[in-house]
């Protein structure tokens, strides 16, 4: 939609990706899939569906907000990583639909909405089919999920693979660099493996926001009995069977077939007002999908952690090493400051009387001086030795 008010068709997208400004794009998906671009404000937004500025300030993505999924009274505000969608019981509104991390999910809404349109028959159609196809298809329209569902779990499924996406980018590229680390201790190593566990605690965060998300949303069952968009708007637009319970199926795309068909039959699928099993099971799937994503990063980091441990090990015995050549070269150097006073000593200018007819002296005093320094340096290595200053 323009400034005038006139929709833009899906098809020129790729048109206006350098015109449409980010921060105002969006797309509007029916439930039949049909979808068209819009190039309105916020403001525009709240009045067409009736949310409050500071849930949709939670889209905004110039702020930065925590993964959310928030249910409202008509809508469901969705903020998981690029994905910023707006959920009512009749359409999606999807933030940046040109980005190309969210195309992907558009692709994917349109498939499976006409997808699902599809499937549901008119009833002069219905009428032409057996009895027991007739059979399956009703029963499978009774398990069908309401729309907000279907387009909830278009963008978990997103998300989710998205993540584990980057993850298995991130175990591809860091094991080979930690191996090589091990092999080879080296400037270029380290730095190498620095950035990808920089990488690896940025991914890890966000995946572990998504998570405890859907952890704390299948923790309370009133925050998921808020996202039955269906069943309130059934509540309060359908008349209330004798049971009291509304029938939230009502609201769903085959809202045509449906009723036609329970006008025949005098059979109303009632649902009762805290029955939040389907979603339950819809959550935990892909909570069990996140988590194992988590679980792949938390291994990567212990990998990480374990290849530290083993190269400190290795600097440790390098620095025992440096610190042993050390030892030899101090004892060395005492051994050979003895033998120096020796020859100090007798090569003072001083006149010694002994020293006139006795010219073996000298060569006595070498040897003896020599055997003292290398047992001196023998007893200095086996008292080393002793004390466990040097290795076996």
């Amino acid at each position: 939609m323009d400034r005038d008010g006139v929709l833009v068709p899906v098809e020129t997208q790729a048109s206006l990706k350098k015109k449409t400004a980010v921060s105002r794009s969006w797309i509007l998906l029916n439930q039949t899939g049909e979808g068209a671009i819009l190039d309105v404000d916020k403001h525009a937004i709240m009045r067409r569906i009736h949310i409050h500025a500071r849930d949709l300030r939670i889209l905004d993505p110039l702020l930065s907000y925590p993964s959310t999924i928030l249910g409202r009274e008509k809508v469901i505000v969705l903020n998981l990583e690029h994905i910023k969608a707006i959920i009512t019981a009749e359409e999606v509104l999807l933030r940046d639909p040109l980005d190309d991390n969210v195309i992907p999910i558009v692709e994917e809404l349109q498939r499976r909405l006409a997808l699902a349109s599809a499937s549901f028959k008119g009833p002069g159609e219905e009428e032409e089919q057996p009895t027991g196809a007739r059979d399956d298809a009703e029963t499978g329209e009774e398990n069908e999920f309401p729309f907000e569902f279907r387009a909830l779990e278009v963008t978990l499924e997103g998300i989710c693979s998205y993540l584990d996406a980057r993850t298995r980018e991130l175990e591809a590229d860091a094991y080979p660099a930690l191996d090589e680390l091990t092999a080879k201790i080296s400037s270029r190593n380290l730095d190498r493996v620095r950035k990808l566990k920089s990488a690896m605690t940025r991914l890890t965060n966000r995946v572990q926001k998504v998570r405890d998300e859907l952890e704390q949303l299948l923790d309370d069952d009133d925050d998921m009995a808020d996202l039955y968009l269906s069943r309130k708007l059934a509540a309060t637009s359908s008349p209330v069977s004798s049971h009291g319970a509304p029938n939230w199926f009502f609201s769903s795309p085959t809202i045509g077939s449906k009723t036609s068909r329970t006008s025949r039959t005098s059979t109303v699928t009632v649902q009762p007002e805290n029955d939040i099993e389907e979603l339950e099971m819809l959550l935990e799937a892909y909570f069990m999908q996140i988590d194992g994503t988590l679980n792949k990063l938390t291994t990567l980091r212990e990998y990480i952690d374990d290849t530290e441990d083993y190269i400190n090990i290795q600097l440790d015995n390098h620095r025992n090493q440096l610190i042993q050549l050390e030892l030899f070269l101090c004892s060395g150097t005492v051994c050979l400051s003895v033998y120096s006073l020796v020859a100090a000593i007798f090569g003072m200018n001083i006149h010694y009387t002994w020293k006139e007819g006795h010219g073996y002296v000298f060569k006595w005093v070498v040897i003896l001086s020599g055997i003292l320094c290398g047992s001196l340096l023998l007893s200095l290595i086996s008292y080393a030795r002793h004390r466990g200053l040097l290795g076996s």
